[in-house]
């Protein structure tokens, strides 16, 4: 018997293909958004990903801030919400990964709701108890051009990096964009290596979303579909970086991850992740590429039927443990990271990392309870 479930549907309009991104300025003026304040990380500003975009909104009233941040640094949302008022922006575009999208999504959220920022994140206590504050003011409108196969644009959830060292995590149903423009010729100009540890977390989203507590029989198609597209379009792109055909199938791979996360939400691993990035600013693909099998092997034994449901998918032996395997062999064909020390990380900082992860609230949704941070910290120590 099916289990009862709620899936969300937002009101997001993507457009894939080649040169949609010269398409924007139209797009925008659908929408009626006339002063909109277009937001890139600086790697992001010098490519011509972001060049296209420039051309397609030549002549605009746009605003541009390029100086975006990995995390999402809650001091530059601050800075952004001063220039978004002030300038009376009516909209937001993201160009680039999942830090532009974040920081549009939270510049959006605190623009709207006021107040303290940390006041609207949710917050989770172990061992089981989630709250999520509803933020029901009108959020305006987002537009988002990836770069990478993070899909944060898909979802309506983001992260914000406080000065001390804490990940705060937001959900709010607006803050899915309401425009997305995928353009696989326009990221030639984005290096291979990025959209590859990229991959890695798209696939996290999928996996993960297999074996959410919240995960729906939607979610699990999308998941399954997402996961054997990774498989394929993973290695083709590391063979050959320049293949526009590889690209588009990696963005697609992710667009369908982030439909997966929109509505399984994600679990352990990425509470991990989100405890590696906030501490140390270390990438996030980066950190998903180190964690993901180890992370999957830790909740085998809670998951073995929906495991066993994505093996089958990437046509290996229908069992856990035969995932595991293979994701150790893909990650070893991408050349994306495999230890924690080669991220820079110290020993000594595995302990308060795995701390900081018990108030992480991906483990509200984890299919294996986690007793203590002890097991964390020897989650993280295989992996050092």
């Amino acid at each position: 018997m099916t289990p009862a479930f709620v899936h969300r549907t937002p009101a997001s309009r993507v457009v894939f293909g080649t040169g949609c991104i010269a398409t924007l300025g139209d797009e925008l003026a659908r929408m009626k958004v006339r002063r909109p304040l277009v937001l890139s990380g600086p790697r992001t500003a010098a490519s011509g990903l972001h060049g296209a975009v420039r051309a397609a909104l030549a002549g605009t009233d746009a605003l541009w801030f390029n100086e975006v941040a990995t995390h999402t640094p809650a001091e530059v949302v601050a800075h952004l919400v001063d220039v978004a008022r002030c300038a009376q922006v009516d909209g937001f575009v993201s160009v680039g990964g999942g830090s532009a999208s974040d920081t549009a999504k939270a510049t959006a959220l605190w623009l709207a709701e006021g107040g303290r920022l940390e006041d609207h994140a949710s917050r989770f206590t172990p061992p089981a108890t989630l709250v999520v504050p509803e933020l029901l003011q009108p959020k305006l409108p987002l537009i988002a051009i990836p770069g990478t196969a993070s899909a944060a644009e898909v979802t309506p959830s983001l992260g914000v990096r406080t000065a001390d060292g804490r990940k705060l995590l937001f959900s709010d149903p607006q803050l899915a964009a309401r425009l997305i423009l995928i353009d696989p010729q326009a990221t030639l100009s984005v290096p291979a290596g990025l959209l590859l540890a990229s991959g890695m977390n798209g696939l996290a989203h999928c996996l993960e979303g297999l074996y959410s507590k919240v995960r729906s029989p939607v979610s699990t198609a999308l998941a399954l579909q997402g996961t054997a597209l990774f498989f394929t379009a993973l290695p083709a792109l590391a063979a050959a970086p320049d293949d526009v055909a590889a690209r588009g199938d990696v963005l697609a791979a992710a667009h369908l991850s982030g439909q997966v996360l929109l509505n399984a939400r994600t679990c352990l691993h990425h509470a991990i992740c989100h405890a590696i990035g906030a501490a140390t600013g270390v990438a996030h693909g980066d950190a998903n590429a180190v964690l993901l099998p180890e992370a999957i092997a830790f909740n085998a034994d809670a998951a073995q039927r929906e495991l066993s449901a994505a093996a089958r998918a990437i046509g290996v032996a229908p069992h856990a443990q035969a995932l595991v395997d293979a994701l150790h062999q893909l990650r070893a064909g991408l050349g994306v990271p495999t230890r924690l020390r080669d991220l820079g990380l110290r020993r000594e900082q595995l302990g308060p990392i795995a701390a900081s992860v018990m108030h992480e609230r991906g483990l509200y949704f984890n299919p294996r309870a986690v007793a203590h941070a002890g097991e964390i910290e020897q989650l993280l120590a295989r992996v050092w």
